[in-house]
């Protein structure tokens, strides 16, 4: 059994938990929350309390999660996690890498759908078809990153962020907003279309008097890449799903705290790594089914 820990509990936590519960080889031995809970394992105030686990599934917000994961991975307690800023995955990646190596243990970055899963499948096309354009479209639904980063801007009491795919890789960014007695909401507004995760998009803020009657965590996403195999032109392919935001997120890090448990010390993205390292079953056996 792989010992494991969840660091933070919310949507993705409690997400995480459950695809837990379903695994066959994952066992939850802490939770570290703020939260007082009733789940059936022990609560720890801090993750300088963890000890004993093989893996820590992050479920922090993204701008948390490299200074959590490098001070685990010094402990030598390998970490994966659903890290989102996308411009920054490959310099967070290099920085955990030294760390995990010079504790002899491994990180998987950025395991969620997108980035995550989609990035896998955006490579298998670009295999598939070297040269070409793929166009990643997301939603309609609720983006989680994009959700907690408002909620952190002072002044805000509850938030919700949507994405609207407006075709060929761009999206709008849709903000509801309630805001705290006597917060200004033209503050609020700028604080928002100048943050990192919003200021390459159309975002429009908005305020309402309760975000809670707005929220549905459905997302999804339309993958497509148009180009050439070998010498042949206008081949396509494609990719769709519709999914509960954070119950795939959440199932994706469970497979990914497996995978990591079998890499060499470092820290690694999805798609670096052999897709059947995030299967449980005998190697042979998912060959023949899978193969």
């Amino acid at each position: 059994m792989i010992n494991a820990a969840i660091v933070g509990y919310g949507n993705i936590g409690k997400a995480v938990h459950e695809a837990m519960l379903e695994s066959k080889d994952i066992r939850l031995k802490y939770v570290v929350t703020s939260k007082n809970l009733s789940i059936g394992v022990p609560l720890l105030k801090d993750i300088s309390e963890l000890k004993d686990v093989d893996v820590a599934i992050l479920c922090s917000p993204s701008r948390a999660v490299p200074g959590i994961a490098a001070s685990l991975l010094a402990k030598g307690i390998s970490t994966v996690d659903s890290y989102d800023i996308h411009t920054n995955i490959a310099d967070v990646r290099l920085q955990l890498d030294a760390v995990a190596k010079e504790h002899r243990c491994a990180a998987i970055i950025a395991a969620g759908w997108d980035p995550g899963s989609d990035s896998v499948v955006r490579a298998l096309m670009t295999a598939m078809l070297p040269k070409g354009i793929t166009y990643t479209n997301f939603g309609p639904g609720m983006s989680m990153g994009h959700t907690v980063a408002v909620k952190a801007i002072p002044g805000i009491k509850d938030a919700l962020s949507m994405t609207i795919p407006t075709g060929s890789g761009v999206h709008r960014r849709m903000v509801y907003v309630e805001l705290e007695e006597g917060a200004d909401f033209n503050t609020v507004s700028k604080a928002i279309r100048e943050d990192d995760y919003f200021v390459h998009d159309e975002t429009h803020v908005m305020q309402v008097e309760s975000v809670d009657k707005l929220k549905d965590v459905g997302h999804g996403v339309h993958l497509f890449r148009k180009g050439v195999s070998g010498v042949t032109g206008n081949q396509r392919v494609e990719f769709n799903m519709s999914i509960n935001n954070p119950a795939l997120t959440g199932q994706i890090l469970v497979s990914s705290a497996r995978a990591v448990t079998k890499q060499k010390p470092g820290c690694y993205t999805m798609i670096q790594i052999p897709p059947i390292d995030f299967l449980y079953g005998d190697t042979d056996q998912l060959i023949r089914e899978l193969v």
